[in-house]
């Protein structure tokens, strides 16, 4: 049996509120050991920078607000099994603390996001590649709960936010990567497909991909 030459990286993709986080959690314990995770949101670009009055100006449901270079980076660096610093994000300044986290590939890694399919060069670093299709109803509850418990934020502020950029950036930038998926789930998936999905990834890692 020849080596195993990377660790394949399976991504998770929907929009915000689509049950991406469930869906990587839900997978990882099926599956078991030698599951790594990483996800999209570490990889915003750092605002420091700029004023606080700014930093609220910027839209960061724009595929652009990602710092991509770097997570290509990183990606192939996980695939060829080489540890990688993954920066941290506060959602609340828009900033990069001090200090980054190092991030240790398993034999199978899942990454989370919302874009992860709509660059050709990123989306070819997927072994397989999971799109939740998700109601903007079920969306916009999840969102509200989520930003008012974990980023302080207003119900208000969710709204008016996710209804001017949200959405629309939703339409634009992350349906469309339906069409580049391996696999369409629907949110909440049923406990079958999950099951389905667990099994496909056990192969993945049992297997990986040989020289």
């Amino acid at each position: 049996m020849k080596p195993r030459t990377e660790n394949p990286l399976v991504a998770v993709v929907g929009g915000s509120g689509a049950g991406k986080t469930w869906l990587a959690d839900h997978l990882q314990q099926g599956v078991g050991n030698g599951v790594g995770r990483l996800s999209l949101d570490d990889f915003y670009r750092d605002r420091s920078h700029l004023s606080p009055s700014q930093r609220e100006k910027i839209n960061y449901d724009h595929p652009r607000a990602i710092d991509w270079p770097l997570f290509e980076k990183s990606l192939k660096a996980c695939r060829a099994g080489r540890s990688i610093p993954v920066p941290r994000y506060d959602f609340m300044t828009h900033t990069r603390p001090p200090g980054r986290q190092t991030f240790h590939p398993k034999p199978l890694n899942i990454v989370e996001g919302l874009w992860l399919l709509l660059r050709p060069s990123v989306r070819s670093l997927f072994a397989l590649r999971i799109f939740i299709d998700c109601s903007v109803r079920m969306r916009l509850a999840r969102r509200l709960a989520r930003d008012a418990a974990e980023r302080g934020r207003s119900r208000e502020s969710v709204r008016k936010q996710f209804w001017e950029t949200v959405a629309p950036m939703h339409d634009r930038y992350v349906a469309p990567q339906r069409l580049w998926a391996h696999v369409v789930v629907e949110s909440p998936p049923a406990p079958d497909r999950v099951r389905q999905l667990t099994d496909l990834l056990r192969t993945l890692q049992n297997s990986g991909r040989k020289a």
